[in-house]
């Protein structure tokens, strides 16, 4: 076991010593947003009591990834499926870059393989969270001193 900081825990994700699931790269890059630990506490505290959603995360192939969709998200579903008893299949033969090029309201985690992936949010928070930094694990793009 190491402590890591959020973006040094990203950087040994990217040099791949270390392997997070899609949801926990997400969490860091919104851990990235504080520069100290009495940031995130003060954040953590000042917004304790304004709520939470449920979030169900969507996935949809593309030709040369995956892309998982988040509530906001322009391609989220009206009706998703949050039990995988309807076992809703969405797909495309576009390629990422494509949907990404395309859209204009993005809440989602770009999958291009195990250690490649990538946030991208554009939309507002609800509840007074924090979005996560838009990260891609190919370069390194925050300031967080956690």
């Amino acid at each position: 076991l190491q402590w890591s900081s959020p973006p040094e825990a990203i950087e040994r994700f990217k040099s791949q010593e270390i392997w997070f699931a899609p949801p926990q790269f997400y969490e860091l890059c919104r851990l990235c947003n504080f520069s100290s630990l009495h940031e995130l506490h003060k954040f953590s505290s000042d917004r304790a009591l304004e709520g939470c959603e449920r979030w169900m995360p969507v996935m949809l192939t593309a030709s040369d990834g995956y892309i998982q969709l988040l509530p906001g998200d322009e391609l989220y579903p009206e009706d998703p499926d949050y039990t995988g008893e309807k076992k809703i299949i969405m797909s495309t033969d576009k390629k990422v870059e494509d949907l990404i090029k395309e859209g204009s309201e993005f809440h989602r985690i770009v999958i291009k393989n195990m250690n490649n992936l990538a946030v991208y949010v554009n939309i507002q928070a609800k509840y007074k969270h924090r979005n996560p930094l838009t990260i891609n694990s190919d370069c390194s793009d925050y300031s967080s001193r956690l």
